[in-house]
């Protein structure tokens, strides 16, 4: 429903209304004053927040245009009602108000055009448009971005003027304001007319395709990334970004929404969004040769219809849901799961995909995932050395269907971490929580309220205790790189959000959509320095509470000796670094039923809501060497994962090349077969003689 300060804006308006009303009923024209001035700030407050209640006004018939229009007939209420009805300056106003309502339309008209108009069939990013076809600058900002707004409240200065008028019964001021009104409303129209006509108007989709098809023809993209989703599952593409970076053959990314490109995170690979499935299905991809997709779609089958590229599953994730085993996937011709595990769930599920037909390739996504391999040089070393080691609390959500099992942050949270910040020997405790904890439940919510106050707690008193000692000259250090950084880093945001400029809208977008590869691989290599100068900005034994994007998730597996989640991908990422962990049965339907459930907690120590068996899990990262599911995570890693060596992204380009290969092999076979085809279709002849031609005369 928004923040406090948009809804108490929102009833601010709402209140107005109906005390405009009074208040011209009386009539009082500083009442009057007083909540036209409520009305219009509120009004402008939510609109410059995007608040989601100014949409709800308009889904219940008190949409902006209409919340004007009551307010402009309210003020020629209160002019009646004072008397002015026959006065000049109340048929001014009507007059007024009956024209600036008839600039609306033009006005709408125009930026409906604009906007259609600038609209690309196909939008990209890192594909050089600009060199094959015109694209014209978008109008400024200032004229399209919440136009509608702007253009209502031009009506101010004539509101203004008439209640100065109806206050001194003088119409100079009334007619002024209505002047101004008026005036600028047409200044406004005008100056959306150049963008409508001649060389401000991008090409049509005809020459935006084929400059598209052009630059395909040149680039001859090998390997394509196709996804299609909603702004929430953008996610599911991102997490392969890094992977199509590092491919050897020639990568392309294809999206099916514009909204999915404007969630993409910055990459180097080039990008296509075909939002229309005849466009996709009429650009020339012959060069490809494997499509993966990691989402099952609808929209798949506008490419998957091609058959001169082998198409494959690679998903978004290896877990035990059910998505993981999905009947949709027998329309690829292979599906590629991180190890033995994804194959062993098909062949259980039997869904008919084929086991000839899964291949495994790892998790490159896990790349960033620190292995700890043993001994003191290991991420584990301060532990096994006797120092404090680091726990990660990290749960996941509540979940949308209230099931108890989803997360342990209700009935298991608390216990958690009062465990961890009293344990003995010490121990250095991380809550990072999910982001969307409590956006269901109030219950999870304050639950995790209280758990934040009680690492914070925790910290505080940590920091009066004479047994840690701090290092303030180079924390002080750290925190002033991390300013140095971050002001870095911002600069370089507000230059480059992906291209070569912000784009003014998707057309300028697409034209100026040149990913600067020095800038990025500068914030690259900022961010990495960030996160090393973040830990050491404050004592390795302070407990901390980790929110936002920064630092990731995977930089908190990094510090960490061991982990407490639940049921999540961020079990089966954190096994990627082989360290302890512990997974909370918050269900509690049992050990053994637990791991029967879910192959991924077969190697952790199994929580109930007491947590109880905490002291296992400590016990194990304490002294690693009588750690006794050290090898259970070993092989379990090896079956969800696959093997270390070769690395996951060498058994990723391995299989991208051998069915490049099996690709290849088929469009020879057919294009082998549609020439026996034509020899055949000629008709035999004796040597040196003509064969008849279309249009002779066989019977002379």
């Amino acid at each position: 429903m928004g923040s406090a300060a948009e809804l108490a804006a929102a009833a601010f308006m709402v209140l107005g209304f109906p005390a405009l009303m009074l208040a011209a009923l009386v009539p009082s024209v500083p009442a009057f004053v007083a909540a036209t001035a409520v009305t219009y700030l509120a009004d402008h407050y939510l609109h410059r927040k995007g608040s989601y209640l100014v949409n709800r006004l308009s889904k219940v018939r008190a949409g902006l245009s209409i919340r004007f229009l009551i307010r402009q007939l309210l003020l020629i209420l209160l002019l009646a009602r004072l008397g002015l009805a026959d006065n000049l300056i109340y048929y001014g106003a009507i007059a007024c108000f009956i024209a600036f309502y008839g600039l609306q339309a033009p006005h709408g008209a125009l930026v409906t055009l604009i906007r259609n108009r600038r609209r690309m069939p196909v939008a990209t990013r890192n594909v050089d448009l600009a060199s094959r076809i015109r694209i014209p600058d978008a109008p400024p900002r200032r004229l399209l971005h919440r136009s509608a707004e702007k253009m209502l409240h031009l009506d101010l200065a004539a509101v203004g003027g008439i209640l100065v008028s109806a206050s001194l019964e003088s119409a100079v001021a009334g007619f002024v304001g209505i002047g101004i009104t008026v005036g600028l409303g047409c200044l406004y129209v005008l100056a959306l007319v150049p963008y409508v006509r001649g060389a401000k108007i991008p090409p049509n989709a005809e020459k935006v395709l084929a400059a598209v098809d052009d630059w395909l023809a040149e680039y001859r993209p090998e390997t394509v990334l196709y996804f299609s989703g909603s702004k929430d599952s953008a996610y599911q593409v991102n997490m392969w970004l890094e992977t199509m970076e590092q491919l050897d053959s020639k990568p392309l990314i294809i999206l099916r929404e514009r909204v999915i490109l404007n969630n993409l995170a910055a990459t180097t690979v080039p990008v296509i969004c075909v939002p229309g499935g005849v466009h996709l299905m009429n650009m020339d991809l012959t060069n490809v040769r494997v499509a993966l997709y990691a989402a099952n779609v609808g929209k798949n089958i506008h490419l998957l219809r091609v058959p001169t590229m082998k198409h494959v599953f690679i998903g978004h994730g290896d877990s035990d849901k059910l998505a993981s085993v999905n009947p949709y996937s027998k329309v690829y011709d292979e599906v590629w799961t991180a190890g033995r595990a994804g194959r062993d769930r098909y062949a259980i599920a039997d869904v008919g995909v084929r086991d000839d037909d899964i291949v495994e390739v790892g998790r490159p996504q896990l790349a960033p995932i620190q292995t700890w391999h043993g001994g003191p040089e290991g991420a584990r070393g301060a532990a096994a050395d006797g120092g404090c080691p680091t726990v990660l609390y990290a749960p996941t959500w509540e979940g949308w269907d209230g099931n108890p099992g989803n997360t342990s942050i209700v009935l298991a949270g608390e216990n958690i971490v009062r465990q961890l910040v009293q344990a003995d020997p010490p121990v250095r405790v991380l809550y990072k929580p999910h982001p969307f904890t409590g956006t269901v439940s109030a219950e999870a919510k304050a639950a995790g309220q209280r758990i934040t106050a009680l690492v914070k707690h925790a910290a505080t008193e940590r920091a009066t205790d004479p047994r840690f000692k701090a290092d303030t000259a180079a924390q002080t250090a750290a925190k002033a790189e991390l300013a140095r950084i971050e002001a870095r880093l911002a600069e370089l945001s507000g230059k480059n959000k992906g291209g070569k400029g912000n784009g003014g809208d998707e057309a300028e977008a697409t034209r100026d959509g040149l990913l600067d590869v020095g800038r990025h691989e500068e914030i690259a290599r900022l961010r990495a320095e960030w996160n090393d100068a973040y830990w050491r900005s404050f004592p390795v034994w302070e407990h901390r509470v980790i929110t936002g994007a920064e630092p990731r998730l995977y930089d908190c597996f990094n510090v960490s000796d061991a982990m407490v989640s639940d049921i999540s991908s961020v079990v089966s990422d954190f096994i990627a670094s082989g360290k302890p962990y512990a997974v909370t049965d918050s269900a509690e339907v049992g050990v053994e039923e637990f791991k029967r459930q879910n192959t991924a907690v077969r190697a952790a120590t199994i929580l109930s809501n007491s947590a109880a068996e905490l002291g296992e899990l400590l016990d194990a990262v304490r002294n690693p060497a009588a750690d006794p599911l050290a090898e259970d995570r070993k092989d379990l890693k090896r079956y969800l994962l696959g093997p270390d060596e070769p690395t996951s992204i060498t058994q990723f380009n391995t299989a991208v090349a051998n069915l490049a290969i099996k690709a290849e092999t088929r469009n020879v076979g057919q294009e082998s077969r549609a020439a026996a085809g034509a020899a055949e279709a000629v008709p035999a002849t004796v040597p040196g003689q003509r064969v008849a031609a279309a249009g002779d005369d066989v019977t002379a």
